[in-house]
């Protein structure tokens, strides 16, 4: 059995899912892209290429084996998208909860049943359909569940709007002794610099008291001083709308020192190396065409 733990973002890892490039299907029509980015790279010619992404994936997973991580796959679904495992369930304490996600994907999580036959059945939790929420927008931070929501009246109109207000109704029902802490971010479906897509693509945690962090990506400028407030002014990394476009905060943690990042992100390595990280800088730039990183196509199983 998987003795699954998850409390927060940064504590050293032990096992987890890491998404696939291979067999990933033809370039999408405009009109059938997600989400603003990927539409941009259909319409520019540029939409990443399967030869191309398969690399990158497979650059993370020596790493993960470097650091002695188990890695588990999902198995292939032919010409099936599959790079962001982060989206169709998530960990928190010992739960695995099954998302509620855009009705396309949902063949996903059948890829990943190989993983969830080795989970106890009461600890697999599925939330009723009214719950939209994907795992990007969800972080545990020790006593602290974090999340990303959108409660316009107009959220149907957004595909780009993944996590309802049910959704935090339903986190906080589950876990009665966390806080659960919603953010509103802001959603564009055609402005890919006007849009964050889940929490993490404005925001993460690093080590122990850090975080990275896009004030544009927050609807309500409250809810991003709380988190200034939280982490300290002295310990926070902000990121310039560029750099929120190019998925700065969406790294990921293999430990409160140890995180992986994109070779390109040239002044957030520099800074985390000056506070001491080790940076495991990989090529991933085809995977972003897609706005989601690394922490989108990685879900964490356990952490000590």
């Amino acid at each position: 059995m998987l003795e699954l733990y998850i409390n927060d973002e940064t504590s050293q890892l032990r096992a987890v899912v890491l998404g696939t490039a291979e067999s990933c299907g033809p370039i999408p029509k405009a009109e059938d892209c997600y989400d603003p980015k990927s539409k941009l790279h259909v319409l520019a010619g540029t939409y990443p290429l399967e030869k191309d992404m398969i690399p990158e994936m497979e650059a993370v997973a020596a790493i993960f084996e470097k650091h002695n991580v188990k890695v588990f796959r999902p198995k292939i679904i032919k010409d099936y998208n599959q790079i962001f495992s982060r989206d169709i369930a998530f960990v928190i304490e010992d739960k695995f909860i099954t998302s509620n996600i855009l009705p396309d994907r949902d063949r996903e999580i059948e890829a990943i049943q190989h993983v969830i036959n080795q989970i106890n059945p009461e600890n697999i939790i599925t939330l009723p359909e009214e719950v939209h929420v994907e795992g990007g927008d969800v972080m545990p931070h020790g006593d602290y569940i974090f999340v990303g929501t959108y409660s316009g009246e107009d959220y149907s109109d957004y595909i780009t709007a993944r996590t309802n207000i049910d959704a935090v109704i339903a986190l906080q029902e589950l876990f009665p002794d966390k806080t659960v802490k919603s953010f509103e971010l802001r959603k564009s479906n055609t402005e890919p610099k006007e849009n964050a897509l889940h929490l993490d693509c404005c925001f993460q945690p690093v080590g122990k008291n850090k975080a990275i962090l896009h004030k544009n990506g927050f609807l309500i400028e409250e809810e991003y001083e709380w988190l200034v407030d939280l982490f300290g002014k002295e310990n926070i990394f902000e990121i310039t709308k560029d750099e929120m476009y190019n998925m700065n905060s969406n790294i990921f943690s293999i430990s409160p020192t140890v995180v992986i990042s994109e070779q390109n992100f040239t002044r957030l390595n520099t800074w985390l190396e000056a506070q001491g990280f080790t940076v495991e800088k990989v090529p991933y730039s085809q995977i972003a065409k897609q706005e989601g990183l690394l922490r989108c196509s990685t879900m964490p199983l356990i952490r000590e």
